[in-house]
Parts: structure tokens; sequence; C-alpha cells
């Protein structure tokens, strides 16, 4: 048996008041993040291998990248194992990144890679409206019914969606999707135990091989890290109102920001400065632009930003 390298990167922006990732269509109409082999004899570090495929795949750099996981279970259908000329034997490893950029930087139309919102794969996750009415309608039901008799099963389902009175958990991405993975409630379960499709239960759009669950991981890392590391400014423009740094965590999160103790918090860290600057062009009340004070991270601040979140779903 050969054992394959392979190097899958979640690439978030945010755009239009949502989260976006790039991905790559297949012909099979699944959405696949961006893959490529790592080769000894040819890169140097898992890294540079990753910014040199990235670049040629969606024709720009990558700005922050970080290591998420190493995803490596038997059995696991690689997207790309025909590309990479893999052995029908062949063990496919796949080392996951986060990178995050800007903007939706524009993809060359000679290429494929596309921006979407990562919601469509977890519309679950989407509260900044109120809790997402699918959550009671269209996964509870199953979810208890999978769990029935089984009280550590029940107890993980009430956890991870806020069921029974549980509080919502805006960092527990990975466990929610992987609790309805097992649950068989998601297409990819339906598709790796070749089961009928499970279409029906409108639980999201499915992605090619596991990279559904890598961008799970993805979103759970990035919510839970900028609560201790100041990650969000990588998001952000050069200059950016603050009301416009609220939408951003906001959306990231999935979750609402109560205004002024967000304010209140931000100021304390010291993380933004004004630029004296207003915006405009708006049609409404110019707002000031403040800039991300970067130099602090040299000094030894690495805080992140709080997120006082208004509780609606209670």
């Amino acid at each position: 048996m050969s054992l394959i390298i392979g190097l899958s990167v979640v690439i978030v922006a945010y755009d239009d008041e949502t989260p976006r990732v790039l991905i790559n269509p297949r012909e099979d109409n699944l959405a696949a993040l961006p893959f490529g082999a790592f080769d000894p004899g040819q890169h140097r570090t898992f890294e540079l291998a990753l910014r040199g495929w990235v670049k040629q795949q969606t024709g720009f750099q990558l700005d922050y990248v970080e290591q998420l996981y190493t995803f490596g279970d038997r059995d696991r259908e690689s997207p790309d194992a025909a590309l990479l000329n893999a052995p029908d034997d062949a063990r496919i490893v796949s080392v996951g990144y986060l990178a995050l950029t800007q903007q939706a930087r524009h993809v060359p139309e000679t290429l494929k890679a596309q921006w979407r919102g990562w919601y469509r794969y977890f519309p679950w996750e989407d509260h900044r409206r109120g809790r997402p009415a699918m959550i009671d309608r269209d996964l509870a039901p199953p979810l208890r019914t999978w769990a029935a008799g089984n009280g550590e099963r029940l107890s993980r389902a009430a956890l991870a969606f806020g069921l029974d009175g549980q509080d919502w958990s805006d960092g527990d991405v990975l466990e929610r999707y992987e609790l309805l993975y097992e649950a068989g409630l998601v297409e990819e379960c339906a598709r790796d135990r070749g089961l009928a499709s499970r279409r029906g239960i409108r639980a999201g759009e499915p992605m090619a091989s596991d990279h559904r669950r890598i961008l799970a991981t993805a979103m759970a890392r990035l919510r839970a890290k900028l609560r201790y590391r100041p990650v969000i400014f990588e998001l952000m423009a050069g200059q950016f109102t603050l009301s416009a740094l609220q939408r951003t965590v906001e959306a990231i999160l999935g979750q609402a920001l109560h205004k002024q103790n967000f304010r209140r918090a931000l100021e304390r860290t010291g993380f933004v400065e004004g630029t004296g600057k207003m915006e405009s062009g708006t049609g409404g009340r110019p707002a000031e632009l403040f800039r991300f004070k970067r130099e602090n991270l040299r000094r030894g601040a690495a805080r992140g930003l709080s997120a006082p979140v208004v509780r609606s779903d209670a």
C-alpha cells in the first residue's frame, strides 16, 4: 500500500455580509476544497507546496495561513485521487489548512474556482437573526428518533443543537456535523455507507470526500481563535468602520452581538485607533474609519476580541 500526502485548504474571505470559502466545482456538482499533493522531492515544506498550487489553481497568493489538522481515516476517498495518479490501494492522508484573506479576490475566468458562502453547507450555524427554524423543524425530530432510548445520544444531541433548554455553543461546529453524520442525516454518510440518498432532509449541501468535515474544523478553529487572538483583522481592509468590524465578527460567529458592549470591550483591547477620516458614499451618517494597530502584536498583545452575544434564542 502506498501513502500519498495531500494538502487541503479552507480559504476564508468576508464579503457582502457573508463568510465565503473558495471551492473547486466538480463534474458531479459536488464542491471540493482546493487540494493538491505534497511532493517530497520537489517541495521543501508543506506550506510552500500549499502556496504554490493554490496560486496555480486560483491565481493569487495566500496571506494568513495556519495548519488545522491531519485527516487520515482509512477508506476516505479523495476527489483528486485520479489527478494525483494514485494507485487503487493508495492511502491518502490530507493535511488541512486555514487561510484568511481580506477580500473575495477575483478568480481568473480561465480557472474554475468559485467563492461560496459557508452557511450553504452549514445552514444551522447562522443565528444572527435568531435560531434557524430548520433546527427544530428538520433536524431535531430525526435526531430524537435516532437517539431514542439512548441517554448518551440524547444528551449529545441536546448539548450540540441547544435542545431541551440547553445553550447554543457557536464553537461546536464539528461536533454538530459529526453527530449528524453518525445519525445518518447528511448526504456524505449515505454516500460513504453505500445507502440511499437522504436529500429529503435539508442538512446543508454535501461536499466532496470529507471536505465538509474539514470545513467544519476550520469554522470551529476560527470561531474559537478570534476570542483569544486578533485574527479577525486578517479579514478586514486596511481601514474600516467599527460597524463593519462588528458585522464581520457576527458573520464568522453566526451570532448577533451587543453593540455597546462590543465597542466598550474593543476599546479596552487597544487594537484599533481612529484615522480621523470619515467613510463617505454610504448615504447615511458618516462614520469614522479605524485601523488595526498591528504593531501591538510585536509588543506581546495577544488577546482576542470579546464577543458579547445577544441571547435571542433563549
